[in-house]
């Protein structure tokens, strides 16, 4: 309970009913979902340290411009989407070291209506590889869109770590 005191005055929750929508004339945006996972040729240990690394994200997720460590579990993040700049704090939910990554993205004031959330599991198999399972839902796009990005996504970080 300890770590969870420091959120508590932390609003997650959009507007309450007496307060007016952000932006009255947008709709909600559907949430997209996709899952896939690879196996990547390296160290369990190796793998969960590399996808820790935030602020290396641009280097496999093309649609990630920027990230700035802004503390242990708080990033600002800058995406790109259909030509347009995004920026939102990125939050740490859970760590399980060398085992699960869960994440969440506080929409900032460029992308009031523009959410996203993952989480990724690593799971040590026996030829010291690591199968990667990622999970993302997302605002950027439908769910055929958010699919294809993570497939992309997954790609790239598998020769990222694989030609180190």
């Amino acid at each position: 309970m300890a770590g969870a005191a420091r959120f508590q005055k932390l609003n997650t929750r959009g507007p309450t009913p007496n307060e007016p929508m952000p932006n009255k004339r947008a709709r909600p945006r559907p949430m997209g979902a996709a899952e896939g996972s690879t196996v990547v040729k390296a160290p369990i240990g190796t793998v969960y340290r590399q996808w820790l690394r935030f602020e290396e994200s641009p280097k496999f997720m093309t649609a990630v411009k920027e990230v700035e460590k802004l503390d242990a579990n708080h990033f600002l993040v800058a995406i790109a989407h259909n030509g347009k700049r995004h920026e939102g704090v990125l939050e740490l939910m859970l760590r399980v070291p060398e085992r699960r990554l869960a994440w969440r993205v506080l929409a900032g004031r460029s992308c009031s209506d523009h959410l996203a959330s993952g989480i990724v599991s690593f799971t040590p198999r026996s030829d010291r590889s690591t199968l990667v399972t990622l999970k993302v839902s997302s605002t950027f796009g439908g769910s055929g869109t958010v699919s294809r990005r993570l497939a992309r996504y997954l790609g790239n970080f598998k020769r990222l770590l694989e030609k180190q």
